[in-house]
């Protein structure tokens, strides 16, 4: 049910930091029709750490509603209080989720055996899917393997996003092989389609997807198939926005760029603010060259719509 590109998609937000329902709605709709696998709402980019309860709750329902069952809809549910966590997980149910996304509890950096109660109570309270989701840059905490593999023998819990280097998805191949009903994706976009090449993997939660949905999907497609000289043409055009879209944390990239290309306004809420003028006009530059040059050079039917939008997305 769930595997290829899953957008981690961003919240919509006007300049005064109020949700922008319309842009979600267009946002929803644009990933459906570019192949999009499946919504990922209020996770990290997000901006579930900002958004309050009920704003939470409404953009995970407001999501349900648009996609209306054309796409699975994973809704970010995660927190640091075990309560908490319930009670979002309770309300993604009501709401019409195929399943949540439940990161590690984050800054009380719980030891292993608490990462097990946590999510074993979570999984337990509410009958849904759940897809762990291990990030220890940002949590301060990792969720080891043998805790996952532990955990994976409670029903309901499907699968886990690795927003971790490849060493880390090497280490769980051996617990949950290729076809098993346990399913890993990766958290990283930078190194999803070498993972999948490999085997390790079923599928990508994409920051990059926000910017590039058909692209991802065409590139997951090929790499899940063994088609990896299709895949990597994609993954190639795509390796500089890769790298610039966390030149600043996430999501501040991803949101400039697309208020760039017309998706969302450029509302973003403290503690982070719009994407640094340094970057823009440095980094941002550089990797425009890179991502132009890669189109003039590359022919291929699943790039054809981005070759007027880099300048779009990258330049200052």
């Amino acid at each position: 049910m769930f595997s290829g590109s899953m957008v981690a998609l961003v919240t919509p937000m006007h300049t005064d930091g109020a949700v922008d329902w319309d842009s979600l709605e267009q946002l929803i709709e644009w990933h459906i029709q570019s192949g999009t696998d499946a919504i990922v709402s209020v996770g990290t980019t997000g901006e579930s750490a900002t958004l309050n309860f009920d704003e939470h709750k409404a953009v995970i329902r407001f999501t349900v509603e648009m996609v209306k069952k054309r796409v699975p809809v994973i809704a970010g549910a995660g927190g640091n209080a075990t309560r908490e966590a319930i009670e979002l997980t309770f309300s993604a149910y009501h709401g019409g989720c195929d399943a949540t996304l439940q990161v590690t509890p984050y800054y009380n950096k719980p030891p292993q055996r608490g990462l097990y109660a946590h999510f074993e109570q979570v999984a337990h309270a509410v009958p849904l899917p759940v897809i762990l989701y291990n990030v220890p840059g940002r949590t301060g905490c990792d969720l080891l393997p043998e805790t996952t593999a532990a955990l994976a023998k409670i029903k309901n819990i499907v699968g886990i996003k690795e927003a971790t280097p490849l060493t880390r998805l090497r280490e769980l191949l051996p617990l949950f092989p290729r076809g098993s009903d346990f399913k890993i994706f990766s958290g990283e976009d930078g190194i999803c389609c070498e993972a999948a090449n490999e085997g390790l993997i079923d599928g990508v939660i994409s920051v990059t997807a926000n910017l590039a949905p058909a692209q991802m999907a065409a590139m997951m497609r090929h790499a899940l198939k063994g088609e990896a000289q299709a895949a990597n043409a994609i993954n190639d055009s795509l390796a500089a926005l890769h790298t610039q879209l966390f030149v600043e944390a996430n999501p501040i990239p991803a949101k400039w760029a697309m208020q760039r290309i017309g998706k969302i306004q450029g509302g973003i809420r403290l503690p982070l603010l719009p994407f640094a003028h340094r970057f823009r006009s440095a980094q941002i530059s550089k990797a425009k060259d890179i991502y132009v040059s890669t189109h003039r050079t590359r022919h291929s039917p699943e790039l054809e719509t981005l070759t007027t939008a880099p300048n779009k997305i990258l330049s200052p």
